[in-house]
């Protein structure tokens, strides 16, 4: 079964207290969640510390803020040797993965998957190009290996930056083919679409259709509400997107709002800043959660603890 169960409910449970020896919590032990999922991309050329993303809890229980954080992003470059496509990482990507026993692995212990983002970088070679089924598969074949290798949750697909115009023509099986042969690579984990790009237009081919194929797919225009146009159940997709260093706060706390009227599961974020920023989460999060964000090192009274002092 995949994580967060396609088509459940979406109440999220977070991991369980570690101890050293019979005092130490390793991992601090989050609530049960109730509402939409809340990604977010984490820029590492702007901010590499990934772990950023655990420090961010509701006030009223301690439950996660985020549930999904996605590492943006890995590069799809041309290996002119192989005339092929090879997956690449940058030094910020690279840094984050060599340091995932203080990057990823405290995240995935509270209960927060992690997914690498896959985009394009100016070389005429991205997810809707590849020119045969082979090809798309080996290069599946790449983004599998490197979530087993650096035991990441799954992968993200942004269709940005490839500059088709320098490369092969885009296609309409290139996407299915890639993304279809990554499933049977990854059974258990998330795969997920930044709605955009020359991929977004291209979901089905044959008898494959992605629809049946992705978990999440986000809207791609910050500071709007954009439903992706991509046959999943509103519990799969946020028409929601918003940029903590560029959506307005009231703006972010309309889409919230809408997100839970409408039914929609998923609420989209991008950018996490290196710094505290739970003032502005907090403004999504109580149309979402019914709850303030507090940043780790606030005081989070427990609930026997807080009803104890109101005696």
């Amino acid at each position: 079964m995949r994580a967060f169960g396609r088509g459940a409910g979406l109440a999220l449970v977070a991991a369980v207290v570690l101890l050293v020896g019979s005092t130490t919590p390793v991992v601090a032990a989050a609530s049960a969640k109730d509402g939409p999922i809340t990604a977010v991309y984490v820029e590492v050329n702007n901010n590499r510390q990934l772990r950023e993303v655990g420090k961010y809890r509701l006030a009223k229980d301690g439950a996660n803020v985020f549930d999904i954080a996605i590492i943006f992003a890995a590069n799809i470059d041309y290996d002119p040797v192989r005339k092929a496509a090879k997956l690449t990482f940058n030094e910020n990507v690279r840094w984050v993965l060599d340091n995932a026993d203080t990057q990823i692995r405290p995240l995935q212990r509270k209960g927060i998957k992690v997914l690498l983002s896959v985009i394009g970088n100016h070389q005429g070679v991205g997810v809707s190009n590849f020119q045969t089924r082979e090809a798309a598969a080996a290069f599946a074949a790449q983004l599998a290996d490197a979530v087993r290798e650096h035991r990441l949750d799954g992968i993200d697909f942004d269709d940005e930056w490839a500059e088709y115009h320098k490369g092969k023509p885009v296609n309409d099986f290139s996407f299915p083919y890639l993304v279809s042969a990554l499933r049977g690579h990854l059974e258990d984990e998330l795969i997920t679409l930044f709605f955009y790009g020359p991929a977004s237009k291209r979901l089905k081919y044959g008898d494959i259709d992605l629809a049946k194929v992705f978990d999440y797919s986000w809207n791609s225009d910050y500071g709007s509400w954009d439903v992706p146009k991509i046959d999943l159940p509103r519990a799969r997709l946020s028409p929601a997107a918003v940029d903590f260093t560029a959506t307005p706060a009231d703006t972010a706390a309309r889409l919230a709002r809408r997100t839970v009227e409408e039914g929609y599961g998923a609420y989209l974020t991008y950018n996490l800043p290196g710094t505290d920023s739970h003032e502005y989460a907090s403004g999504f999060t109580r149309e979402l959660y019914g709850s303030d964000a507090v940043y780790v090192g606030d005081h989070i009274p427990c609930r026997p603890c807080a009803a104890s002092a109101g005696r």
